[in-house]
């Protein structure tokens, strides 16, 4: 398909809305990946969301126990001080192959560009949002010896919750805060990671302190 021929065709609004509730399951991988999975299933088992063509699968009774029983073992490994750091290492990208799968399976009436594209940067949410866990966490680690790691643990499951039931009941509002929380993610992430190297080639930064100025005869 051409531009053209895309910008000739016309968006369905319930394309639109899958969009939406698409990127917000997205965004709650990043805090669990398996959550948002079990929503989606539940609220397609009810009747309440409708699946693409080929996702249908994600309807089944077979599916909704596989997805209940990852989700339990998920939320109570994260309970475990030092494992749930070492489960962040598998869960950033199996986070974001997650989010793409959400909306991958919601995502209807749209020209196959712009729902691959929209698949593609639900996977971006969701490595946004689970790179801001990671730093969460590794700075709870670095504070409190990892003590207070479940306690932020409680609050991801939260979030992913709160995050999955807003996706599918108000899916326009959920856009709109995704879009904000990616950005400040991606700030505060740019931040530390730039903010760092910049700190380290700054004059001084070795410890020698500043230049000295030559003086004269």
């Amino acid at each position: 398909m051409d531009l053209s021929t895309l910008l000739a065709t016309p968006i369905n609004p319930e394309g639109v809305l899958g969009v939406a509730i698409g990127l917000g399951l997205a965004a709650a991988a990043g805090f669990r990946v398996f959550v948002p999975l079990l929503a989606a299933a539940v609220a397609a088992k009810a009747g309440l969301l409708p699946l693409a063509p080929g996702f249908t699968w994600l309807a089944t009774t077979p599916a909704l126990a596989a997805l209940a029983t990852a989700t339990m073992l998920e939320v109570g490994a994260y309970a475990i001080p030092w494992l749930d750091q070492l489960l962040d290492v598998m869960a950033t990208p199996a986070a974001m192959l997650a989010g793409m799968l959400a909306t991958a399976s919601v995502v209807v009436d749209l020209p196959p560009l712009l729902k691959w594209t929209a698949v593609v940067l639900a996977g971006g949410a969701a490595g946004l949002t689970q790179g801001a866990t990671v730093l969460t966490r590794l700075k709870s680690t670095t504070l409190t010896g990892g003590a207070a790691n479940p306690v932020v643990a409680v609050f991801e499951l939260v979030g992913a919750v709160v995050t999955s039931l807003f996706a599918l009941f108000l899916p326009v509002l959920t856009l709109v805060g995704v879009l904000l929380g990616v950005a400040l993610v991606a700030r505060k992430m740019h931040r530390v990671v730039f903010g760092r190297r910049g700190a380290m080639a700054a004059p001084g930064a070795s410890g020698g302190g500043p230049p000295r100025v030559p003086r004269g005869p």
